[in-house]
């Protein structure tokens, strides 16, 4: 829906994410990583779930998975999902609300619709993301914190709203603790409402959750898409059409170096990738409480990618 990037655009790159069919026709798009861009700030991953309607007795079932050198981000727009992991965590997640795990040197999760959801018919709509977390913090122990929806700070005004889950934008701080300087903002728009984004962090992006935005001269970017700002640019934006918009916000300072990822590891250094697939095979990881199920490591060919 857009032509090509003018020579002064704000934008460094559109990304159009991958699609992929994890069954029952429930669709995950994955913005990051890409051929056109690895990372944004921290943020190594970006998946967006849905939106789709599983049929009754349906639902997710993310069997138990390991993870370090990372924080995860749940977000969701509609539905639940039901958090478990090794700390002996169990949270539902709902919309608004920020599931943040911090994984360092390991930590096992699933992720499932709860039994009584499957009751009926049931939805889900949001985004995970990655944070890779610094060096200093990268094998610190596991933790993890829920946020709600009432402690998240809500920028209103002029057909903008805006929710801060993490960081700090547009004057407000989120309570969620990070180990880096990064931001993510939920931000919807009304028909024909504008909107500045400045240039607060090095590295900024846009990803289009719903509705279509109008960047003016640079065109019109619908639903699915994720838009790098050069590093210093700021943008100003509106929902185009008689449809609200909707977006997430994200990005922060660069990371303190490349980052490897495989599978569902990162770290800065390859050889403690492998040693976690090493350590996953063998068991040594804890299990989450009540789970008996897990993901095998899938035949990964080759050494860890090197981003950037």
């Amino acid at each position: 829906m857009s032509d090509p990037l003018l020579p002064d655009s704000p934008l460094d790159v559109v990304v159009v994410p991958r699609v992929h069919d994890l069954g029952d026709s429930f669709e995950v798009r994955r913005a990051l990583p890409s051929r056109q861009r690895r990372m944004v700030g921290p943020f190594v991953f970006l998946d967006q779930m849905g939106p789709h309607v599983f049929s009754p007795r349906r639902g997710l079932d993310v069997r138990p998975h390991p993870h370090i050198g990372l924080a995860t981000v749940t977000y969701l727009f509609d539905g639940e999902i039901m958090h478990r992991d090794s700390l002996g965590t169990v949270q539902a997640i709902r919309p608004g609300e920020v599931n943040w795990m911090t994984a360092g040197c390991g930590i096992v999760h699933s992720e499932r619709t709860s039994q009584e959801l499957r009751q009926e018919e049931s939805s889900l709509f949001g985004l995970q993301c990655w944070v890779a977390l610094p060096k200093a913090h990268e094998e610190k122990k596991p933790e993890f914190l829920h946020a709600g929806k009432d402690e998240l700070p809500l920028e209103e005004g002029e057909g903008v709203a805006a929710r801060i889950i993490a960081g700090r934008f547009f004057g407000r701080s989120s309570p969620v603790p990070t180990l880096s300087d990064l931001f993510q903002v939920d931000v919807c728009l009304a028909p024909g409402a504008r909107l500045d984004i400045p240039a607060e962090y090095p590295e900024q992006a846009i990803y289009v959750v719903q509705g279509t935005l109008d960047l003016g001269k640079d065109g019109l970017f619908e639903s699915g898409r994720l838009l790098v700002l050069k590093p210093g640019a700021g943008v100003t934006l509106s929902a185009w059409g008689a449809e609200p918009a909707r977006f997430m916000l994200l990005g922060g300072e660069p990371m303190d170096g490349p980052r490897y990822l495989t599978w569902n590891f990162v770290s800065s250094s390859a050889e403690r990738i492998e040693q976690a697939k090493e350590d996953w095979v063998a068991q040594r990881f804890d299990k989450v409480p009540g789970e008996t199920e897990f993901i095998p490591l899938p035949d990964i060919p080759g050494k860890p990618v090197r981003y950037p």
